[in-house]
């Protein structure tokens, strides 16, 4: 027979006790102690603090306890921290909280330094700090002035800049006078281009506007500007006078009975002015005179005086040398003085003689035949182996009136056998035998002779 024993268990519940009894008939069996839970402890956990924060707990009960059994407390930093740990704890039965929580200074990171600028901080780069940014002198801050650190450790805005706003400096050389070289009407001038500075490139691109240095100027004024541009296309720019002064002299008169030839401009420093006379005329005096320097010319002026005619001369070629490239002849021949047609002819003459010399003709005579030859320049009587010369070179006969013309080389232009108006004969030589610059000066003196 087996037998059954009936074990029989009291079980004891303690609040506040971890004890379990177990009663049989054999044994009895301690576990693990554990406190008791004491709600109503206001102090079962100790009391939650926050250095720089805010705890803010919540209590079984009620708002007057802040660390009893059960309490939860919500963890919050002051403005410019942030949360290091747990936001919400409660406590615990070991009369532990749940969890731990500090409060660490928030910062933001550190600005970069501005090119040409500089900044400077109310707290550094801690939360709320502001920074405020200044540009060196020339520059100005494109963007906003200042940053300010937030509560996320960002800053506030965009990084400003400093913009150049100071333009480049230069200076260019002074004005200057130059006078024209000898013989010409410009002067080369040269100087040194001008350097540019800036406060913030260091190499600038000079740009000239108007002549180059060392070339020849005109006379006159002329303006010479520089500008320059930084890269941030700020201008500078500067000029000056390039002045070119012609030196003259005061004009010269034309002699009387000639005229002048002037190299360059006529009277300017360094020219050349000669005398010529008209046919049948020479210079007597200096026929080259120079402007110099001091605005005056060199030597004294030329007069053209009637050219010395010997009459005598017992060949023809003498005679006719003293003419050539000076003076064109008209040789009147006639039987007799008392021929109409020469009578006719040399009242014609006598009336135009102004205008033969203006058109540089001398007239000889040839009268009669031998032994009662005669032959004439004005007063002056020719040998008869000169007249007998020119009759032969010419071929010019004794028996009837007609008119030789030569030209200043001494050939044989025209012959006439009648008598003709002075103006037929003007109209000859000045379509035939005058060159351009006597037809100029022809002009200029028509009314010589009125």
């Amino acid at each position: 027979m087996r037998l059954l024993f009936a074990a029989v268990f009291i079980l004891y519940f303690s609040a506040g006790s971890a004890t379990t009894e177990y009663d049989g008939y054999n044994d009895f069996v301690e576990e693990d102690y554990g406190p008791l839970l004491d709600y109503k402890d206001p102090h079962w956990c100790h009391s939650p603090g926050l250095i720089n924060g805010e705890v803010t707990c919540h209590s079984p009960r009620g708002a007057a306890y802040r660390s009893t059994l059960d309490t939860r407390c919500e963890m919050s930093c002051d403005r410019g921290y942030r949360l290091v740990g747990k936001s919400s704890i409660h406590c615990l039965a070991s009369r532990r909280w749940s969890g731990t929580s500090y409060c660490r200074k928030m910062r933001c990171h550190v600005l970069p330094l501005i090119p040409h600028g500089r900044y400077t901080c109310t707290h550094g780069f801690m939360v709320d700090s502001r920074c405020d940014f200044t540009c060196n002198a020339g520059y100005r801050i494109g963007g906003q002035h200042s940053r300010t650190c937030q509560r996320g450790g960002s800053w506030s805005g965009a990084q400003p800049d400093c913009e150049d706003t100071d333009p480049p400096k230069i200076k260019c050389p002074p004005s200057r006078l130059k006078v024209a070289e000898p013989g010409k009407l410009s002067a080369m001038v040269s100087w040194d281009p001008p350097a540019a500075s800036d406060t913030a490139d260091k190499l600038l691109e000079v740009i000239l506007v108007g002549q180059e240095p060392g070339t020849d100027f005109q006379a006159g004024a002329s303006i010479i500007r520089y500008k320059v541009y930084d890269q941030a296309r700020n201008r500078a720019a500067c000029k000056f006078i390039v002045r070119v002064e012609v030196r003259r002299c005061p004009e010269l008169a034309s002699p009387l009975q000639g005229y002048l030839t002037c190299s360059s401009d006529g009277n300017n420093y360094g020219a050349t002015c000669e005398y010529h006379c008209e046919g049948g005329y020479e210079p007597r005096g200096v026929s080259t005179r120079v402007c110099q320097f001091n605005r005056s010319w060199g030597g004294e002026p030329a007069e053209c005086v009637p050219m010395e005619i010997k009459s005598d001369v017992k060949t023809v070629s003498a005679l006719l040398d003293q003419f050539h490239e000076k003076r064109r002849l008209l040789i009147l021949t006639a039987p007799n003085i008392s021929d109409p047609d020469y009578q006719l002819q040399n009242l014609m003459i006598q009336k135009s003689d102004c205008g033969l010399d203006l058109r540089h003709v001398t007239v000889i005579e040839l009268l009669g035949s031998p032994p009662r030859e005669t032959g004439r320049i004005k007063e002056g009587l020719l040998s008869s182996e000169a007249i007998e010369g020119l009759r032969q070179v010419f071929r010019i006969s004794r028996t009837y009136f007609s008119m030789l013309l030569l030209d200043k080389l001494g050939l044989d232009r025209e012959r006439f056998i009648t008598p003709m108006a002075s103006d037929e004969l003007f109209s000859y030589i000045d379509n035939f035998l005058l060159d351009e610059e006597e037809r100029e000066r022809l002009e200029l003196h028509r009314d010589f002779c009125d």
